[in-house]
């Protein structure tokens, strides 16, 4: 290997490190304000870029009906919510006129959108790309709250163990959805940017560019939504103490319709990106759900900056792999778990002794 294959590895490494950066930070935000290991991160990877890639094929994108089912169905687990608690029925009109309105308005608006546009004469393949990647936005990110309340909000007390099994049969739903949605062959997105420009003995895409800058950029946003608003420093006292937040008025409900918010949100941003890179699939979000899961485990699921870092590593180990072991570079990616996770389980151990002895 020269210099210059390896400055194309750490490019590639880098671009992949930084999606994986952006997800694990989306699973550290979800397990720490709602203790759900989210493994259905992937699913809105891929639903992000093949509800992208649809409309830039001119055709409907599946995922709207899926939307508009998922807000149904929350709608009336919501109603009968409302009917059960006594203090709540007091007050039906105004508690049916506010379930309404986050759950079902939105959807029913997403869908009018794209029902009018071909109407009136502007098809989905024939918008700009910054307009279909705000309505795939648009379809993709309000199914985040919504899954949260129909598959997570009924068992939010309950131990980690079952919301982890809950975890794994929402993605096996999921996936099985994509499957009926979008179909078994893959799709793929043209470019946001073409091009490229020479850095030394590395010729830089544009598109490479993008994606580190956007993933900066998400997470300046990030830092600045969880150090400077009330919102985001409720997030961070329900993270620390779920209870405690919830003595003080917190609304940890809301807390957890709003993590899931931004975990959709980032997951099908992050799909967008990487669609002109490669081939997406029903199926490929899963990987990379779980090679950002992997830097998630590195900064023990709940350090932002240890979880950043873990997934740039990642990015770049599975880079460098390919070179060297292209057949066996998931295997190794995934065998970096181990070592973390002996290391971890070892310090914690030494940690609960110390307690110990000083009681």
């Amino acid at each position: 290997m020269d210099l210059s294959i390896a400055a194309i590895l750490a490019q590639d490494g880098l671009t992949s490190g930084a999606v994986y950066a952006l997800l694990a930070l989306a699973i550290v935000v979800v397990f720490t304000v709602t203790r759900v290991i989210f493994i259905p991160q992937g699913e809105f990877v891929a639903y992000g870029a093949l509800t992208f890639a649809m409309m830039q094929l001119g055709r409907w994108p599946a995922s709207i009906n899926l939307l508009l089912g998922l807000a149904l169905l929350a709608w009336l687990m919501e109603l009968a919510a409302i009917l059960r608690a006594p203090d709540r029925r007091a007050r039906l009109g105004q508690e049916v006129l506010r379930a309404t309105g986050y759950m079902l308005c939105w959807p029913a608006a997403v869908a009018g959108v794209f029902w009018a546009l071909p109407q009136a004469g502007y098809p989905a393949d024939q918008l700009a790309q910054p307009v279909q990647m705000a309505l795939a936005l648009a379809v993709v990110v309000p199914m985040g709250p919504l899954l949260y309340r129909v598959a997570y909000q009924p068992l939010a007390a309950s131990s980690p163990l079952v919301l982890l099994i809950v975890s794994v049969g929402v993605h096996f739903a999921l996936m099985g959805l994509g499957l009926w949605m979008f179909g078994a062959e893959g799709a793929r997105a043209d470019g946001l940017v073409d091009g490229s420009f020479d850095a030394g003995l590395l010729a830089v895409s544009w598109q490479s560019l993008l994606v580190v800058g956007v993933t900066a950029l998400i997470m300046l946003a990030l830092y600045l939504f969880f150090g400077r608003t009330l919102s985001g420093k409720a997030l961070r006292a329900t993270a620390v103490n779920r209870r405690g937040a919830q003595i003080v008025g917190i609304p940890i409900t809301q807390a957890g319709r709003l993590a899931f918010l931004l975990a959709a949100a980032i997951g099908a941003l992050c799909g967008m990106l990487i669609a002109p890179f490669t081939t997406i699939y029903y199926d490929t979000g899963f990987l990379i759900g779980l090679k950002a899961f992997v830097g998630a485990i590195i900064g023990g699921l709940s350090s932002f900056p240890l979880a950043v870092g873990g997934a740039l590593l990642v990015g770049l180990i599975e880079s460098f792999a390919s070179f060297w072991a292209s057949a066996f570079k998931e295997v190794i990616v995934f065998t970096l778990i181990i070592p973390v996770l002996l290391w971890r389980s070892i310090a914690s151990s030494r940690q609960g002794r110390h307690d110990e002895d000083e009681s």
